[in-house]
């Protein structure tokens, strides 16, 4: 009995040991003085990585300017300096490629890694066998993941949340890492971020360890951008669902956040494309409708560009696309979000009712990818996120009487490999809505909330303002704010 008592020391020594090690590994990788926060969440990661309990699951929360970016890379490279495997996921493209680089690893799409094509449907989507083995998954940007698909015929049971937490555990000791900011913008018609939220975590029948970065850094409180983002997100944290509150922000005298009326605009945005680049350069709306408008006008008074699509023009995938990812590696279907560039534009045509423009598009989030392709041109300007039901369902109908008489199965596979119905629905990218940006990093920002009213600044507004705000890594201009906005700041005119 004495044996087994001394047995049980020793081993219960070396664990505490190890577990030393591998924390002051961690805090060597971190490379700078933690804060609070970051010392408990290096403490309480170190401690998951550790236990070993299969069904462990941990929620990283950080918000804008706490160094959760820096806390994530060196865990990355701590779990690699142990021997232990990862893999690296966000909900877009754009966010994966954010990922990549700040973590020095590849990092893949949430739908790229846990989903395979099936049989049958076009675009049909099946849960993936996980035969990886002692494997940490970490998915940044894990705000972004809805509990149920907005195409829930395509991709597994429909519910994103529930398919990627039966992948991860489906394999031999595999654990999940959701990270993510709780003070953006939830999923669209969710009230919160569910990936983020530890009791519907331990739904899934999963242990929930669980940190939260709000601690902002030093160098981050010098950052007039992070310094209005993280009092709008204390002002998230104060307020009650439904309550309105009027959101205060202080320019003071910080260099990277300014108010700009809209004559100052069209000189303000010239100015970034030459200098930071028009991949760089992004405009952030509140509407689809004013998201149109900026772009024809930027289109216009900007490049001079007067055809309906040209070399050069930043687009916008609105609509999911399987058809042209067919035979490309690096994807299995293009995805709602994806920017790309028009490289070239050739014949238009008219056929089933809409106008089609053969053109090619390089993908900046997907190593410059290129794709020969049809886009649909009433796209572009439509009023809604892409088109509507009625138009989805005019296009299915005239395609379908080409194939008039056919079986319903060769209907279907004539419908599947018709490059007209399969053609991509696109906008412009010059401006987006603020869910469109999520996930993505801009150098500079230009935010314009639009006409808003004192009874529609609520909760969801304050979100919609700081998810905005955190889309810069390097300056905001705040378009057409008023007064009220700010703690007597009066607009500066020069």
């Amino acid at each position: 009995m004495r044996h087994i008592t001394l047995l049980n020391i020793v081993i219960i020594f070396a664990i505490v040991m190890k577990l030393d090690f591998l924390r002051s590994v961690f805090l060597t990788n971190f490379g700078l003085e933690p804060t609070n926060d970051q010392q408990r969440a290096i403490d309480l990661l170190s401690q998951f990585v550790m236990e070993s309990d299969e069904s462990g699951l941990f929620i990283l929360r950080g918000y804008a300017g706490t160094g959760k970016t820096s806390l994530m890379s060196a865990f990355v490279k701590t779990l690699h300096d142990f021997g232990i495997s990862t893999v690296l996921m966000a909900p877009t493209g754009r966010a994966a490629k954010v990922f990549s680089q700040f973590s020095g690893c590849k990092a893949l799409t949430v739908h790229k890694t846990i989903y395979r094509q099936a049989s049958g449907p076009a675009g049909s989507f099946h849960v993936d066998r996980n035969l990886k083995s002692n494997t940490f998954f970490i998915v940044d940007e894990a705000s972004m993941i809805p509990k149920q698909s907005s195409e829930r015929s395509f991709f597994g049971s429909g519910c994103l949340l529930s398919d990627l937490v039966s992948y991860v555990y489906s394999g031999h000791n595999c654990r999940l890492v959701m990270v993510g900011d709780g003070g953006q913008l939830p999923p669209v018609g969710s009230p919160m971020s569910p990936a983020l939220d530890r009791a519907e975590m331990e739904c899934y029948g999963n242990t929930v360890y669980e940190a939260t970065l709000a601690d902002v850094v030093r160098q981050a409180s010098e950052s007039g951008v992070l310094y209005n983002a993280t009092m709008l997100r204390r002002q998230v944290e104060s307020s009650r669902p439904g309550e309105l509150i009027q959101p205060l922000m202080n320019m003071g005298k910080f260099a990277d956040i300014r108010r700009i009326t809209g004559a100052e605009l069209l000189e303000e945005l010239e100015q970034s494309y030459d200098r930071c680049g028009v991949m760089d350069t992004l405009v952030v709306t509140r509407s689809n409708r004013n998201a149109n408008i900026y772009n024809n006008g930027i289109r216009s008074r900007i490049f001079w560009r007067e055809e309906q699509l040209t070399v050069g023009d930043l687009v916008m995938v609105v609509k999911n696309n399987y058809y042209y990812a067919r035979n490309i590696e690096e994807m299995d279907f293009i995805a709602n979000g994806d920017i790309a560039e028009v490289v070239r534009v050739g014949r238009h045509e008219s056929l089933y009712g809409f106008h089609f423009i053969n053109v090619d598009l390089r993908f900046c989030d997907y190593d410059n990818l290129e794709i020969s392709c049809k886009i649909i041109r009433e796209s572009l300007t439509c009023e809604g996120p892409s088109f509507s039901e009625a138009e989805n369902n005019l296009l299915l109908k005239n395609v379908m009487e080409d194939y008039a008489g056919m079986s319903m199965k060769d209907q279907y596979k004539e419908l599947r490999n018709n490059e007209y119905f399969n053609a991509f629905q696109i906008k412009f990218a010059y401006a987006v809505t603020c869910h469109k940006s999520q996930g993505g990093q801009w150098r500079n920002v230009f935010v314009d909330q639009g006409y808003i009213t004192p009874d529609m600044l609520d909760r969801e507004y304050l979100r919609w303002l700081y998810t905005a705000v955190t889309r810069a890594t390097e300056k905001v201009f705040l378009v057409n704010f008023k007064d009220e906005f700010f703690e007597n700041q009066p607009i500066e005119r020069e």
